[in-house]
C-alpha cells in the first residue's frame, strides 16, 4: 500500500528534527495535530513498511538503528537488575 500524504509528512518531519525536544514536541502538535506519544506511534509502525524505506531509506534504517541500540539497552539493564537481586 503506498505512503498516504500523512506517512509521508511524518517521515518528512522526522527528518528535519533529529532530537527528541521540548520544541519538537511543540511542532508535532502544531504541525501534525497529533500528541508526541501518537506521533511516536505511528512513526514506530511506519518504519516497518517497505514503503517508508522505499521513500526515505537513510532515515528509516537510522531511526530502525536507534529503535533497537534502545531495546538492547532496555534488555541489559533489565538482565542486569535481575541478575544481581538473586
Amino acid at each position: 500500500m503506498p505512503l498516504s500524504d500523512r506517512d509521508r509528512a511524518l517521515l518528512d518531519f522526522e527528518a528535519r528534527w533529529q532530537r527528541h525536544t521540548a520544541a519538537k514536541e511543540e511542532a508535532v502538535r502544531a504541525e501534525l495535530s497529533v500528541t508526541p506519544a501518537r506521533y511516536y506511534q505511528l512513526l514506530g509502525r511506519l518504519i516497518e513498511t517497505t514503503d517508508a524505506v522505499a521513500y526515505d531509506p537513510l532515515l528509516v534504517h537510522r531511526l530502525r538503528r536507534l529503535r533497537d541500540e534502545r531495546e538492547r539497552a532496555r534488555a541489559q539493564r533489565s538482565s542486569v537488575g535481575t541478575a544481581s537481586a538473586g
